[in-house]
């Protein structure tokens, strides 16, 4: 039995779910008789136990499951008869003043809000749109060239040249010792042996650099860095130190010509660059598409919550702020980091979850009211495109085609 349901807020509701003690202790008894069946203990065989150990070692579980399936049933029949659209869980707890012979519990929950969607006829959303040229085109062969660069001695005559005059310059592969040391003393992190990195990346600090270069293979050189306020060793953050260094190898940086070797590199069979630049601008549009895309949706997502007015069950925020921490912890855990202890303050995915939370209801009432649904040709045409991402879209296609979804 549940009472009339009672509006404590804009979305909250509570219900008070009765029944009869005598309800409970029967249903008990017979689950209890059904697991006396196939019950084990020393000295007896299965299923000859006494009903008494039957009920020492099972009862409290049996009476627990009982309890949650009494007080589940009475509160979703309570919710049907009453039409009510359930967010979230409802947070049941036992009523301690129940009548005599009756167990009672009060369940608050939140309900579906109202969503009111304003006239979307007048909204004018700015929209985006890029094209693919040739200068795009261009850049990502030289971003091609460069992830495989290889490095030579520089003053050394070889196959591809000298790399010309043998001092360090920007663009050029150092292997350097380094020392540095604060008012006379070492500290810690401030001294390698052949440490290489590569001039103009801005992998070191800008002094780091600008004393590197100029030298040649077995100078040194000593000069002072200031390290920043925010620098991430706090022993050393926003004081200055003293550095020497010392140039023990120095290499050229030589791209690969883009000829037939390497357009075959990139996996063009034939050697052809024009199908290279072909190719790669066919992944480039659709890269772009895709960004374009986003952006795009993102602006209707915006004018969609600017536009539609609602009340967010908190229960649902809730439970998409835990759901987002569990996934951030997840993504940290596969990139190698140690999460065990680290928090994850429900705060940081709070205004995140809100917002997810509201686009859902927005989109899943106008799905409902349009009663829309994807067609078979438009399934298709994703998956097509999704696939052409791949090395080989036709074993992707038939790994979902094979599903018979589509």
């Amino acid at each position: 039995m549940a009472t009339a349901v009672e509006t404590l807020g804009k979305l909250e509701r509570r219900i008070t779910i009765s029944f009869p003690v005598a309800e409970v202790r029967t249903e008990v008894e017979k689950r209890l008789k059904v697991q006396a069946r196939t019950a084990k203990a020393p000295g007896f065989r299965p299923g000859k136990v006494p009903m008494k150990m039957v009920a020492a070692q099972y009862g409290y579980q049996i009476e627990n499951d009982v309890m949650n399936d009494k007080v589940g049933r009475a509160f979703n029949d309570a919710a049907n008869e009453n039409n009510l659209r359930v967010a979230g869980f409802p947070n049941i707890q036992p009523q301690p003043d129940s009548a005599e012979g009756t167990m009672s519990f009060v369940a608050t929950f939140e309900v579906y809000p109202e969503v009111v969607i304003g006239d979307l006829s007048t909204v004018e959303i700015e929209t985006v749109k890029a094209d693919v040229s040739e200068a795009e085109i261009d850049k990502t062969i030289e971003i091609l060239r460069k992830q495989r660069v290889h490095f030579h001695t520089k003053g050394e005559s070889g196959e591809h040249g000298d790399g010309g005059s043998a001092v360090a310059e920007n663009g050029d592969r150092v292997t350097v010792d380094f020392v540095g040391s604060i008012d006379d003393v070492e500290f810690p992190g401030g001294k390698a042996d052949d440490y290489s990195f590569v001039l103009g990346e801005g992998r070191m600090l800008p002094e780091f650099e600008a004393a590197t270069i100029g030298l040649k293979v077995g100078e040194a050189k000593t000069f002072p860095l200031a390290f920043p306020e925010d620098y991430h060793g706090k022993d050393v953050a926003g004081k200055t130190a003293s550095f020497t260094i010392t140039l023990k190898k120095l290499e050229w940086a030589h791209l690969p010509e883009v000829d037939a070797e390497f357009a075959k590199s990139l996996g063009v069979a034939d050697g052809d660059i024009a199908k290279m630049r072909e190719d790669i601008k066919v992944n480039l549009e659709r890269e772009v598409a895709g960004r374009v895309k986003a952006r795009n949706k993102e602006a209707v997502m915006d004018t969609l919550v600017k536009t539609a007015t609602l009340d967010v069950p908190n229960s649902l925020i809730s439970q998409d702020t835990e759901r987002l921490a569990e996934m951030t912890r997840q993504d940290m855990a596969q990139r190698g980091m140690d999460v065990k202890s680290m928090p994850f303050p429900p705060e940081l995915f709070l205004e995140k979850a809100e917002r997810r939370v509201r686009l859902g209801l927005i989109l899943s009432q106008l799905v409902g009211d349009n009663k829309l649904q994807a067609t078979a040709e438009q399934v298709k045409a994703q998956v097509e495109d999704f696939a052409q991402s791949y090395e080989d879209p036709r074993e992707v296609l038939k790994y979902y085609y094979s599903d018979r979804i589509v």
